[in-house]
């Protein structure tokens, strides 16, 4: 009887605990998620993380802003020689404005200038050709020159980082003077 008493009167009570949870008027309020300050602290540190961390991660990505400038200028060379040999010659890669500025393939037939395909500026990442050409011809052959006509010859092109000097994080992309063979 004592036992039934003290459990009709626990009914009876507006708020009581049951297994570590607090019941008021039948709802139950358990804890779920952060608290603001919490959030708040957890934000902090990894901000202040993030600051501590973020310069050492200048090298990698330029690094990896001169890679893709090579990779584009390589395709570019390519590009331009499978040209060259399926339109029988004619073939010019244009850097008027420098080589920073970007870079057009043109295609010249009977007077007529089209440009073949237009590369946007590399992404602070400065290039520069072994003999400071802007203009490279190339042959129905796929041979590269640095004149209209001209002989076949070797050149380089060093990229590096914007606002560096050549020998911090260059990469060098040497262009051969030799044709592209298929077969």
């Amino acid at each position: 009887m004592v036992a039934g008493l003290a459990w009709s009167h626990m009914q009876a009570s507006s708020s009581f605990r049951v297994a570590g949870a607090l019941h008021i008027r039948g709802f139950a309020r358990t804890s779920h998620g952060f608290t603001a300050i919490e959030l708040m602290v957890t934000v902090a540190i990894v901000a202040i993380l993030a600051t501590l961390a973020g310069p050492s991660f200048t090298p990698l990505i330029e690094r990896w802003r001169v890679r893709d400038a090579a990779e584009t200028l390589t395709s570019t060379l390519y590009l331009a020689r499978s040209e060259a040999i399926k339109r029988a010659g004619g073939i010019t890669i244009d850097a008027t404005g420098g080589w920073n500025t970007g870079w057009k393939i043109t295609h010249t037939q009977n007077g007529v200038t089209t440009d073949i395909k237009v590369t946007a500026a590399p992404n602070k990442t400065s290039i520069a050709q072994s003999n400071s050409k802007t203009l490279l011809y190339v042959d129905r052959w796929g041979m590269l020159s640095e004149s209209n006509g001209g002989a076949a010859n070797a050149m380089d092109f060093v990229l590096f980082p914007e606002g560096k000097t050549q020998t911090d994080n260059a990469a060098l992309l040497p262009v051969p003077c030799r044709r592209v063979w298929s077969g």
